[in-house]
């Protein structure tokens, strides 16, 4: 096998753990450079591959929306990160969700298993313009990538980081919630059918919550930091901070659900997610904090249900790193200046545990072809994952931000149709134009 071609990657998070796989697959040499259990991120504390710290969600598994159908193009195209998720799904409602534990269990053991992967525990702090050892390399290092590391691709891209918060939501057991207040439902279901725990508040109640939250004491931003939180993930104390009302329309909304001690609508809720496959876990959804530890037990704990959670794992706050992709990024994934280096996950500019994997998985079918002297791809724009590579590399914002994917993205349809048609014609459209596009340079799932 030595007469195979090498490559490098750099962070065995979901990114680098699927270009591994896929360069492995399309026949290369990998060698995957993981820091842990070297070095720990502030927010990573298992030293398996793929750990998952914000939540053990991956979102929609409905091929109708955006997510969804990037879920599917990349199935088809035989991710091992989406083998794992459905080998330790838990019940989410129409969401993915897993039990983290054995989803990165699964991915070590089957990345650790390949003959043709090489994992090192050490920390890489310097990527040279021609890639370690003169190879193709990827950098995958995530949201989280350490300063020193964070610097050297810093002097390969020319541009100073972009960087936003994201915070960690808490996880509580399940023998600590009082489930005579609490009820079971999802959202336009029959009254206790679903996979959500529901935490019904009182308009009396909700303010006083708000208004705790309001005057709690937060974690400090260093002096030279500021706060640029991605959208999609606030911090829910800032989202209090935006009107009384914003967490009735955002993460505590109780629209679709009915409180069988009362039999109506809640004021508003606070839903919780099973968090493992034995149910003896569930995070508190949309419950990302950067309230001190002291402060989360204590005004958490104003939840009806939860007086006496006991929590599993409290709520954090971490810095996430990415570069100016439409700067720096070609479709490829390449480095414009440095073509044997590649960007993957969200450090190449997009947000989520899908569009990660998505990115990971195209840097590394494409390590793999330049590896072998072949030209790298670029999906259909048409694809969840070409509309994912057009917005991070042709985007015209100066301020260049973070996304999820999601249908405004795409190219426009050929036809106009009512909203609630429109998912399910990207998608048959998606699909089309990735069939043809997996099916000629690499092999077919499976």
């Amino acid at each position: 096998m030595t007469d195979l071609p090498l490559l490098h990657i750099v962070g065995g998070g979901l990114a680098g753990s699927e270009a591994a796989w896929q360069a492995a697959r399309l026949g290369c040499r990998v060698v995957l450079h993981e820091m842990k259990p070297v070095r720990f991120s502030p927010a990573h504390k298992s030293s398996a591959l793929a750990e998952l710290v914000c939540s053990n969600s991956l979102r929609s598994d409905a091929i109708n929306s955006a997510v969804g159908l990037l879920k599917e193009e990349i199935r088809r195209a035989g991710s091992l990160i989406m083998e794992a998720a459905e080998r330790s799904r838990v019940p989410a409602g129409k969401a993915l969700a897993v039990d983290r534990e054995k989803f990165s269990e699964f991915i070590t053991g089957a990345v650790s298993a390949s003959p043709l992967i090489t994992v090192k525990r050490h920390e890489i702090t310097e990527i040279p313009p021609g890639g370690l050892d003169d190879s193709v390399t990827v950098i995958a290092t995530g949201p989280l990538t350490s300063d020193a590391l964070s610097a050297s691709v810093a002097d390969l891209t020319g541009r100073e980081y972009l960087y936003f918060y994201d915070a960690i939501a808490p996880v509580v057991t399940a023998e600590s919630l009082d489930m005579s207040i609490i009820f079971r439902q999802s959202r336009y279901e029959p009254p206790g059918v679903g996979d959500y725990l529901n935490c019904p508040m009182n308009r009396e109640q909700y303010n006083s919550f708000v208004q705790e939250m309001l005057e709690a004491e937060k974690v400090p931003l260093r002096e030279f930091e500021k706060a640029a939180y991605f959208e999609g993930c606030l911090p829910v104390e800032v989202m209090a901070e935006r009107g009384i009302d914003t967490l009735r329309y955002g993460p505590m909304k109780p629209v679709g659900l009915e409180d069988p001690a009362t039999g109506t609508m809640p004021y508003a809720v606070v839903q919780l997610r099973q968090e493992d496959v034995e149910a003896t876990m569930y995070n508190m959804v949309g419950f990302q904090t950067k309230l001190t530890w002291r402060e989360q037990k204590r005004i958490f704990r104003m939840i009806p249900g939860m007086e006496q959670a006991e929590f599993v794992r409290l709520g954090s706050i971490h810095r996430n790193t990415f570069v100016c992709a439409p700067r720096v990024i070609r479709p490829t994934l390449q480095l414009r200046k440095f073509p044997a280096i590649l960007l993957a996950g969200q450090i190449s500019g997009v947000e989520g545990y899908v569009e990660s994997t998505a990115m990971g998985w195209l840097a590394g079918v494409n390590a793999a072809r330049l590896a072998q002297g072949l030209e790298p791809l670029v999906p259909p724009p048409e694809t969840a994952h070409g509309a994912l590579v057009s917005h991070i590399t042709n985007s015209s914002n100066s301020n260049f931000q973070p996304m999820n994917i999601n249908f405004g993205l795409f190219p426009r349809l050929e036809k106009r149709l009512p909203k609630k048609k429109r998912g399910e014609a990207h998608a048959a459209r998606a699909l089309r134009q990735w069939e043809i596009f997996q099916g000629k340079p690499f092999p077919p799932a499976g």
